[in-house]
């Protein structure tokens, strides 16, 4: 997203604003990923499909003999044999949670076709811009490394663990997250270029902690979510009647796996983090508001949003719905971001 040398002048047959128009499609195209991903995470739907078929997986099973076939192989997992075999789980309650990360999968390769034909087109037309073409070509290859990446957080679900490794799931989450404001990020600079500032933005000093201090929150978002952390307490301040729930949290294997592995310090460090990112992106948005005021407004709905709906998943049980929007919003944080950051870093 950082390119500090100008772009040369482009030929006659370069079509910017074609192409940022596309972009901004294929972000609005991921940010729906990242909302069924969220869905497939809370109905506790990813490991039920236990292969990664790039092209024989596009198609659900379409008779009863294939549902059983799948149904089989899914018995085989530690998260069947543990937990839902238990419970009883039945044909139909399988197809559920197939559905949900089969609808995941099918979308990821939807979007890397709405990727890559355009991409193809417009490289053949030569209407991409000076400069622009190994920026594209990146994003293209990151996001086709997301499947890799998907796959690798479902193997570590499969044997030995009812659940995917909350590392895993974190670095799928965040590189989608990446994904998504480095296409807003390019469509705002091919939208310049549209408007004669041939100069890409830069990543200015101001924004760049913002950006880190958002990082760390949606990594411990993530870690809430692999280790079903939001499931611990429904009280908002307090956690266990107090302030800091010391008698929870287990420090017993050493400081740096209870940072990173234990639920409670997790989930506690979570909710009190926000407030520190919530400060950040307000002091950002201060600064956006005179020179974009709607990307201002943008930063200021989005993060205010954001907590309320935070404490509103806690508070709830965690309650599907709420979770859902909590994970879409932080979406939307992640993009008012990229626009605020893109707003200071213009060349004027």
């Amino acid at each position: 997203m950082n390119m500090d040398r100008p772009v040369a002048a482009s030929p006659v047959t370069a079509r910017p604003l074609a192409l940022a128009n596309w972009l901004f499609a294929v972000a609005g195209f991921v940010f729906v990923m990242v909302v069924v991903g969220g869905i497939t995470r809370l109905t506790e739907s990813g490991l039920s499909i236990t292969r990664w078929d790039l092209v024989t997986g596009t198609l659900p099973p379409l008779s009863t003999a294939q549902w059983e076939s799948e149904f089989a192989l899914y018995r085989q997992t530690t998260e069947y044999i543990e937990v839902n075999g238990p419970a009883g789980m039945d044909l139909a309650q399988f197809k559920l949670i197939y559905f949900w990360e089969w609808f995941h999968r099918f979308l990821a390769r939807m979007v890397g076709l709405a990727f890559f034909l355009p991409l193809a087109w417009f490289w053949v037309k030569k209407a991409i811009p000076e400069g622009y073409k190994p920026r594209l070509v990146a994003l293209f290859l990151l996001g086709a490394s997301q499947g890799a990446l998907g796959w690798y957080m479902v193997q570590s679900g499969l044997v030995g663990r009812t659940d995917v490794s909350h590392f895993r799931l974190a670095a799928h989450l965040l590189t989608a997250l990446f994904i998504l404001a480095g296409l807003i990020w390019t469509a705002l600079d091919l939208r310049q270029h549209a408007r004669g500032n041939l100069t890409p933005a830069t990543m200015r000093s101001f924004a760049l902690p913002v950006s880190l201090i958002l990082f760390v929150q949606l990594l411990l978002g993530a870690w809430v979510a692999g280790l079903n952390a939001g499931y611990i307490t429904t009280e908002w301040p307090l956690m266990a009647d107090k302030a800091y729930p010391a008698g929870a949290v287990d420090w017993s294997g050493g400081a740096w796996s209870t940072l990173t592995n234990d639920p409670f310090l997790i989930h506690w460090m979570h909710r009190w983090f926000a407030f520190i990112a919530a400060a950040a992106i307000i002091m950002l948005a201060i600064r956006v508001k005179p020179l974009d005021r709607r990307a201002g407004i943008a930063l200021h709905a989005t993060i205010g949003t954001q907590i309320l709906l935070g404490i509103a998943t806690v508070m709830s049980g965690m309650n599907i719905t709420l979770a859902v929007l909590h994970q879409a919003v932080g979406a939307l944080v992640v993009a008012s971001l990229a626009w605020g950051a893109h707003v200071l870093g213009r060349a004027r």
